[in-house]
């Protein structure tokens, strides 16, 4: 689900900026689009970075393994990408689909709890939701003692009513 998040925003940038590419004309267009982040989507950005291989570790730029120095860089760098709510979202609800997005495709460094609350919230923020900081730190508090990731969910969804 993220990485199709991720790779629809890519594929409308292209067919509205490139029509059809081949591969190689694919990784030509990410190269390019990495040299001028803050001038494009951050899924747009995420996709091209999927398309490039990282120099040090030879995973994909900016989802190699933590402590890999190329891809903790380009992963950095990902939030100088532009970001607009989509219409009719609560205002800020595309920076947390974002942040949330970045963090399940690359955990390095991420506790288990903390990354089932960001898989857990994706849901509630793809329907354009977006939990206040005491709603989230509730439902954080859930998984802290022991509850489930249902529990979590349940939470949420029954504070957004």
């Amino acid at each position: 689900m993220v990485d199709g998040l991720v790779e629809e925003g890519w594929r409308a940038f292209l067919a509205r900026e490139f029509g059809e590419l081949s591969a190689e004309e694919e990784r030509e267009v990410a190269a390019m689009v990495i040299d001028e982040l803050d001038r494009h989507l951050w899924r747009v950005v995420d996709a091209a970075y999927d398309r490039l291989a990282c120099e040090e570790c030879g995973g994909r730029l900016s989802r190699g393994p933590g402590g890999c120095a190329t891809c903790d860089r380009a992963h950095g760098y990902r939030y100088a990408a532009v970001e607009v709510d989509r219409p009719g979202v609560v205002p800020g609800n595309e920076h947390a689909l974002r942040v949330n997005v970045s963090v399940v495709r690359r955990p390095y460094g991420i506790s288990e709890k903390e990354l089932l609350a960001r898989r857990l919230a994706l849901p509630i923020l793809l329907e354009g939701h977006l939990p206040t900081t005491a709603q989230a730190q509730a439902a954080r508090a859930i998984l802290a003692r022991g509850g489930s990731g249902e529990e979590y969910a349940a939470h949420i969804y029954r504070d957004l009513g």
